[in-house]
């Protein structure tokens, strides 16, 4: 029993040291992603499904909630952020090519399209986020038009 103390009390121990260390935050400026609105010109319901669903994990602004602070909650939290922005990012648009960004947004269409996206860990702390068949109609169909207006864009041979 005594020894049973001692463990639990070593544990509380490194779980009170853990809380303060963290990943680091993605903290970036909004004008990273104004690139990729202007090019992709999101009418005003779309955009604001964008800053509501999208932007925390798909760019480098992340609005974080309040359980971040806790760690490993954090750790698991930055995981998401850095695999999103692995596979779609807003904020680094202006690098991409013209055939990248168009496959980009053909993902973008099947997933939320299938409703893999949002996520549904997201969706259950972010409630914001369940998006409706009219915004997802909405999403696909700007995306949609985007594509049309990067097929008719010169690719490099």
């Amino acid at each position: 029993m005594k020894l049973l103390k001692k463990i639990l009390l070593a544990l509380l121990v490194l779980i009170v040291i853990a809380q303060f260390f963290g990943p680091e935050k993605n903290e970036g400026d909004m004008a990273s992603v104004e690139p990729f609105l202007a090019e992709t010109n999101p009418p005003a319901d779309v955009k604001a499904i964008l800053e509501e669903t999208c932007y925390d994990c798909h760019s480098d602004v992340t609005r974080y909630p309040w359980y971040n602070n806790i760690t490993p909650v954090n750790y698991w939290l930055a995981e998401h952020i850095e695999d999103g922005k692995k596979h779609f990012n807003v904020s680094n648009w202006v690098g991409n090519s013209v055939k990248r960004k168009d496959h980009k947004f053909e993902e973008l269409i099947e997933m939320v399209e299938d409703k893999s996206m949002p996520l549904k860990s997201y969706t259950i702390t972010h409630g914001e986020a369940n998006l409706s068949e009219d915004q997802i109609k909405a999403v696909v169909d700007w995306a949609k038009l985007v594509r049309v207006k990067y097929s008719m864009m010169p690719q490099p041979e």
